[in-house]
Formats: structure tokens, sequence, C-alpha cells
């Protein structure tokens, strides 16, 4: 692997003290021993546990030096750069990283699909360079720091996810990043709990464009809620102002979209040009997505072709609809995998990707819904509020784990009731139960719900009989 920091280097981005050695070079940045490769930076951060209570291990995982506050704690070890906040010295790594690179630089934030957005343009800029991007869901307070700070020198574009639990956290991220291109996906009730209002929401993720590089690309969902808040935040930060969605005024408009059972076929107008591209993943949010991303990818001067391309050869996330068959004793159903994360968003999304799944032979669509977490004092209702799209999407049966899920079995009507339970664990021998060969079943919840554990209990079917 190529050398990602010098001694020297990381001394001067974080004007730290050098001990133990001052000869040595990294390949990587850490901040975990069970994942530390050899010739990684071991940064010993303080978050639910201390760092500096794994020095030991990193050393003898191969690591090369370690970022430390505690240089008591490093003694004999190997090389140490002892700062004042390893966290703040983190993000000085970071900011250093991004200036001696040139890479061009999109953020990317929403209450819906960032994660899958993010990997979207990962895979359309790599087809014209080298691309850097966060890994798995690395978008807080020590994500994107982290994230910065192991951009190889040599990138050509580099793709930041930045989230947020509290109104606040976006601004310093995206200050950070200084983007020359940001994009909100959508906004939703997702962290309304915290927030207060759908209105905050969307103030919360506008601050994305405050970070922008001058005269940077500010994509906005025009058809989500308070898309006028997201406007004004553009045009108070002096963004080039790109709207994306289905409307004749935007900027980058999405033409047709057609679903099938293993991706969807599409047509979109990119900043005046049109393209007609296929995405390899099912998705009906992959309608605007797809379109947001292809944008973004023009503004920053990739090629555009090329990346209509790339969208053919996406594939799900784990947790983020992964479509799998399982062989049980009494026959193959399907298994859609969408457990990561929910909120109304995203559900009527996946109820209407559900819909396009074909049942086989007296075989039904059938989804297992968990809580909707951080709703606020309207929780109720969002749930209930699932019951009309669940309709629409021609969903047979439904079966929900949790106390919020109880107002949409009460809102459904009989006939659709699979079945409910108090928890994710306690609904797990309900549904096992209930299966029948041909079966299509989406399983989707909030992460706290725990519906991951139904999945991998519908999986284990595979090994019984």
């Amino acid at each position: 692997m190529s050398e990602l920091w010098t001694a020297e280097e990381a001394a001067r981005a974080t004007c730290g003290a050098l001990q133990g050695g001052d000869r040595w070079s990294a390949t990587g940045v850490s901040i975990d021993t069970r994942s530390l490769e050899p010739g990684d930076f071991f940064v010993a951060l303080k978050d639910v546990r201390d760092g500096h209570e794994f020095l030991a291990q990193a050393f003898v995982s191969g690591a090369s030096a370690a970022l430390i506050s505690d240089a008591s704690k490093a003694d004999g070890l190997g090389p140490t750069l002892v700062v004042g906040d390893v966290l703040d010295s983190l993000r000085k790594l970071g900011e250093a990283a991004r200036d001696r690179c040139a890479a061009k630089r999109i953020a990317v934030t929403g209450s819906v699909g960032k994660t899958s957005t993010k990997e979207a343009l990962a895979a359309c800029l790599a087809a014209s360079g080298p691309t850097h991007r966060s890994i798995k869901s690395y978008n807080n307070h020590w994500g994107v720091p982290l994230t910065l700070s192991r951009m190889p020198r040599e990138s050509a574009f580099g793709v930041f996810e930045i989230g947020m639990n509290h109104r606040g956290e976006i601004l310093p991220l995206t200050q950070l990043v200084r983007p020359h291109a940001a994009l909100v996906t959508t906004i939703a009730p997702a962290h309304v709990e915290n927030l207060g209002s759908l209105e905050s929401v969307a103030d919360e993720k506008g601050d994305v464009y405050a970070g922008l590089e001058p005269g940077g690309a500010a994509l906005v969902p025009n058809e989500a809620p308070h898309a006028s808040r997201l406007i004004a935040a553009a045009e108070r930060n002096g963004a080039t102002l790109i709207r994306f969605g289905r409307d004749a005024g935007c900027e980058a408009r999405l033409i047709r979209f057609d679903m099938d059972e293993t991706g969807s076929n599409a047509e979109a107008d990119i900043l005046g040009r049109v393209i007609r591209y296929r995405v390899g993943v099912e998705g009906a949010h992959w309608a605007l997505n797809s379109v947001a991303a292809l944008a973004a990818v023009d503004v920053v001067g990739a090629d555009l072709d090329a990346a209509a391309f790339a969208l053919e050869h996406l594939r799900a996330v784990d947790g983020r609809g992964v479509a799998a068959k399982v062989r049980a004793p009494f026959g193959e159903f399907m298994l859609v995998d969408d457990s990561y994360n929910a909120n109304p968003v995203s559900m009527a999304a996946a109820f209407s990707t559900l819909s396009a799944r074909r049942p086989g032979q007296g075989g039904r669509r059938i989804a297992a819904l968990g809580d909707m977490l951080e709703l606020g004092p309207d929780e109720r209702a969002y749930h209930a509020g699932l019951a009309e799209p669940l309709d629409k999407a021609g969903v047979d049966l439904v079966f929900a784990a949790g106390p919020r899920m109880a107002a949409l079995m009460e809102a459904l009507p009989q006939s659709r009731r699979g079945g409910y339970a108090e928890n994710a664990d306690a609904l797990i021998p309900i549904i096992c139960g209930s299966l029948h060969a041909g079966d299509v079943v989406l399983v989707k919840g909030s992460n706290g719900s725990k519906m991951s554990r139904v999945v991998s209990a519908l999986r284990r079917l595979e090994g019984e009989g």
C-alpha cells in the first residue's frame, strides 16, 4: 500500500510531539484494534471506550505509531505522537489531508438514503478517477474527520456522508469537508424527536451548504417537505442551485423510471442533457437519488456517461434492501433485508419496491415491520399512517413488532394482520410459522427495533429440515 502519513507530516498537521521514534510512516488510519491493519496509524480516541486502553493490542496488531494524549500509557510500546486532545488532532489530520489533495469533494446528507447515495456516487466517480469515500455509516463527529484523514493524496474525488441526531451537528462537519458539491437526499421525520419539528430537520440539513467551497453546488430535493428552506440556505451561502425532481423547472429532472424485479430503467435530463440508464438495484428511492447522484457527478467534472453506466452495476448494501432466496423446509421464499433503518418516507419507498416483486406460485407479499424511532409526539400517527402505502402497494400480510407498531396493526383491516408481538424476538416464532413457499418477505424497522434478529432467524430456516 502507498504511504498515507509520515511521522513528520502527522506531527506538523497536529502540532504534536513525536516520542519513541520519528522515522515511521503509516499506510492507513484506525480507531479500532479489531479492524486495524499492519501499518495503520492508531488513533486512541476517547469515546465509548478510551482508546489508550488498547495501545498494547494496537502495536501487537502491527500499528506503525499511535496518536495519544496520555504519554504514560505508551511507555515502551512503540512510536507515538502526543497531543493535547486526540479528537481535535484527528480533525487537524483530516484538514491536512483535505488541503494537500486536489480531490473534488461531495458531501451527502438527508433524512433517508445517505449511505446508498454515497455508495452510488463513489461507484459513479470511480469510473473517472481514484475515488475515496466514507465506509459504513462513518458520518458523525469522529467518522467524518477519520474519513478525511484516510484520503490518499492522489484521490481525484472524495464522497463524505454527513449525519446528525441533534441541531448544530452538521455545520462543523461540512466546514471540515469543505465540499465542492453538497447533496441533501430528502427531508423526512427522522430525528424529529430531538429537533422538535420537520422545519428544524430541514434547517439542520440545509446547514450542509454552509461549508461549500466558493461557487460550489447545492443539490436540493425539489419535492421534499420544506424544500424552500433548503433553497433559502443554498442562496444564503452563495451556492450554485441545482434542484432535482420530476418538475419541469428542475435543473436535474427525472423523465421516466420503470421498476422491475432486478432494478429500474430510467431517463433523466441532467443539466440540459438527456441520459438513459439502468439502476442495477431494486428500490423506488433510486428514482430521485440516481438523478441527484448523476447531477453531482456532472458538476464536479466527472464523466457523465461513465457514471450512468456504473449505476447498472450497483448492488444493495447489507441491511438496506439486499434480497436473497431462502430454501426453507416448506419451500423457497424471497427475503428482503431492509432492517438497518426506517422512517415513514423510507417505509413507503420499501413498500413500493415490494409491490414490484412477484411472489412465486401461491406466495404472498409480506411486510415484517419494527418500530420507527425518534419521531416525536406524533409517532402513533406516523405508524398508523403506514396502512395507506401498504394497501397501495398490495401487501398481503403485515407482521409487526414494538409498542409503536401497535398503532399500525389497529389501522389495518383484519385480513392484512399477520401477527403482532411486543418486540422482534417475540415476533420470530410467529412469522417463521406463518410463511409459505413463494412468499416475498420484507423486513424493515429502525436499527434500535432490532429487526435484524428477524432477518437472521429467517435466514436460519435455510439449514432446517
